[in-house]
């Protein structure tokens, strides 16, 4: 059944602060709650899901430089975070996982058990997280990094992608234990395979765009939607600059963010 969500006005962060929030998107139906952040530094996604009923949340790939304001949001809404999440050890910011913890005492960092970061959970292919009468399946979906998660949640219809499948693109895959092959395996048989009309949520865009769907991309990615020798070609001429922050990000990432 195709879940409706109805999603209320933007609001602008105050100067400085090189942040906007998208406001709540909730199912009318059931007890979900979902919110998408945005980090224009890094144009990274940070995603706040939520039980209303039970006030028990997960914060899917928070970055660093706005772990205080997550806080003060996740307070402000009364919610319980108990999971703070990697899709993968990132490479252009450092993630805000460690200092979530220190100011929300009780949550616990999590991360696909292939990443190689530290984290007090590790997730294999598979595995649930549980919030509230929700629940996220930890897909394993390596190929941009070898611990790329997608997490789905089927009782809502979406998935968070992480950098596996973005918007019209997909993450690169020369660094960081890349695979172009892996990369489009993963996106072929884990995420093509869910329902075209499942909403696909990524950690990046760059155009301006918030979301998109299996079908959009099985669709109009351009390219995912061809061969794999095709896609690999692809790949290896993109000719991509040397990512800005790996060199600090990473060492930081492989300590949840506490370096």
């Amino acid at each position: 059944m195709l879940i409706r969500f109805t999603v209320s006005k933007l609001r602008v962060a105050v100067p400085g602060t090189q942040a906007r929030y998208f406001s709540a998107a909730m199912d009318r139906g059931n007890s979900f709650f979902f919110r998408q952040l945005f980090d224009t530094v890094s144009s990274t996604y940070t995603y706040l899901l939520g039980d209303l009923k039970t006030r028990e949340s997960v914060l899917i790939d928070p970055v660093l430089e706005h772990a205080q304001r997550d806080a003060d949001l996740i307070n402000q809404l009364g919610f319980k975070l108990i999971y703070a999440m990697n899709t993968h050890m990132h490479a252009d910011h450092i993630t805000g996982t460690g200092k979530l913890k220190s100011l929300l005492p009780g949550a616990r960092s999590v991360i696909g058990k292939a990443s190689g970061a530290q984290a007090d959970m590790y997730l294999e292919d598979g595995e649930v997280i549980k919030f509230g009468s929700h629940q996220l399946l930890a897909t394993s979906t390596p190929g941009h990094t070898n611990g790329c998660t997608t997490y789905i949640c089927h009782k809502q219809g979406i998935a968070f992608t992480g950098d596996t499948l973005l918007i019209r693109g997909c993450g690169r895959t020369d660094f960081q234990e890349g695979s172009s092959e892996a990369l489009y395996n993963s996106v072929h048989k884990k995420i093509f395979t869910l329902p075209d009309h499942y909403t696909l949520y990524p950690a990046h865009d760059y155009r301006g765009q918030t979301a998109t769907s299996v079908g959009e991309e099985k669709k109009y990615n351009p390219r995912l939607t061809k061969s794999l020798q095709e896609f690999v070609d692809i790949m290896k001429n993109l000719n991509l600059p040397y990512p800005k922050m790996i060199d600090k990000a990473i060492p930081a990432n492989k300590v949840c963010g506490l370096f």
